[in-house]
């Protein structure tokens, strides 16, 4: 590429970079993740919107360090080629100083072999931190290429406490009027979602529409080279209108003309991993039954939402089970804990979430939005109770939209935790 192009570009965006500075961000716990001292690429993935490079900016701008700033996700780079890089470094030498050791590169999975050029940059002792939209290819190219010299850092849209944070609203403080306020922005989160450009929009639909068509279009087409972009969409249409039901590969591919069961998979496995779609294995200590019967959630419950053919969208129950999920993993992933959902048989009581650690459970977690009817909660609570019968495990936790209380059932003893104080952490 032309030298000047990339000259005005990097211009370009300095000029906008520096246009943020006066913006209030959200505080958001994923950014004590990013380390600015150590010699490993801090790797920050998550679907597309979702904050990464905000997230990156809080971290280095708290550090209070000088760092040079690329976003390869810029139309004038489009062409960009891997020998291109090193006339990146030189002009980012000279826009920002020639003793800069920080760099910030946004979204540059979009340039081929952009790995063996972070690979250089690592072993010259800088600090990198790098954003992409594609959990497949920064981690699989990052740990073949830097052998485990990297740090993940996973981001999903806006929790319900960021949510919160964002709308002006006191978490702290059990004023009548606060949990009034907190208890209308659970049910608008349950609606609108976290993506944090969202919140203030109005253009809700068109916003959402765009951004499911990047993923598909920009993301996954050209990445695996699929043809089929309707079918491709009908089957993320359809996993999303149908949140927390597994799966039946056979019959998808049946239903949709879309090919074989191993078509769906890998769509499936597509839409995963440009974080689309979030799926869930089921609970199990052998290996080949974790493979089957996988259950599928949306990445946030805005899209859910805001989508042309959109069903069950009043379902509070699914919407909760999705958010509560999400959280999950936002809580347990950095401590390399897995999240399954337990149902060993057909016939055997359901569990909405298993968190284990080392294949040992560690907590077994049911959501219902209301329990309200006695038949309800009783079929909840035997759940918990069978399944920690079964697994061993005693802490066991039924989110809901009530009154946080302690039960017993059976001898074992329930955390019945109101969904506010278990968003906000504070069960």
């Amino acid at each position: 590429m032309d030298s000047n192009v990339i000259y005005k570009v990097i211009i370009d965006q300095r000029e906008e970079l520096s246009s943020y500075e006066s913006d209030e961000l959200v505080y958001r716990k994923e950014a004590e993740r990013i380390s600015l001292t150590d010699n490993l690429a801090q790797v920050v993935i998550g679907v597309r919107r979702s904050g990464k490079s905000t997230l990156c900016r809080m971290a280095l701008n708290k550090a209070g360090v000088t760092y040079g700033y690329v976003n390869f996700d810029d139309d004038r780079l489009a062409n960009l080629k891997v020998e291109d890089l090193n006339l990146i470094l030189e002009t980012v030498y000279r826009v920002y100083g020639n003793d800069v050791k920080h760099l910030f590169f946004d979204e540059i999975q979009n340039v081929d072999g952009w790995h063996l050029f972070v690979n250089r940059l690592l072993r010259q002792k800088l600090h990198l931190i790098i954003t992409g939209s594609n959990a497949h290819l920064l981690s699989s190219e990052l740990a073949t290429h830097l052998t485990g010299r990297y740090n993940e850092i996973r981001l999903y849209p806006f929790s319900f406490q960021n949510y919160c944070v964002a709308k002006g609203l006191t978490t702290d403080v059990p004023t009548t009027k606060n949990v009034a306020s907190l208890k209308k922005a659970l049910d608008e989160y349950l609606v609108d979602g976290g993506f944090p450009e969202l919140i203030s929009l109005s253009d809700k639909y068109g916003y959402v529409s765009s951004l499911i068509d990047a993923i598909i279009i920009k993301d996954i087409m050209p990445r695996f080279h699929i043809r089929n972009a309707n079918g491709l969409k009908t089957l993320a249409n359809h996993l999303i209108n149908n949140v927390g039901q597994a799966v039946n590969m056979t019959s998808l591919a049946e239903t949709f003309g879309i090919g074989t069961d191993k078509t769906i998979r890998n769509y499936m496995d597509y839409l995963a991993q440009s974080f689309l779609i979030v799926p869930l294995a089921k609970f199990s200590y052998k290996s080949s039954e974790r493979l089957r019967n996988n259950k599928a959630y949306v990445v946030d419950t805005g899209m859910f939402t805001y989508r042309t053919d959109a069903l069950s969208t009043e379902n509070l129950s699914w919407r909760l089970e999705n958010v509560v999920f999400l959280e999950l993993l936002r809580r347990n992933l950095p401590l390399h804990r897995d999240i399954y959902y337990y149902r060993p048989t057909a016939r055997s009581k359901e569990v909405d979430f298993v968190v284990a650690e080392r294949g040992n459970v560690v907590e077994l977690v049911q959501v219902s939005y209301d329990i309200s009817n006695q038949k309800t909660l009783a079929r909840e609570l035997n759940a918990l109770v069978d399944a920690s019968q079964k697994t061993g495990c005693k802490t066991l936790t039924l989110v809901t939209c009530s009154e946080s209380r302690r039960t017993t059932m059976s001898g074992v003893e329930i955390n019945v935790v109101s969904a506010i104080e278990w968003l906000l952490g504070v069960s």
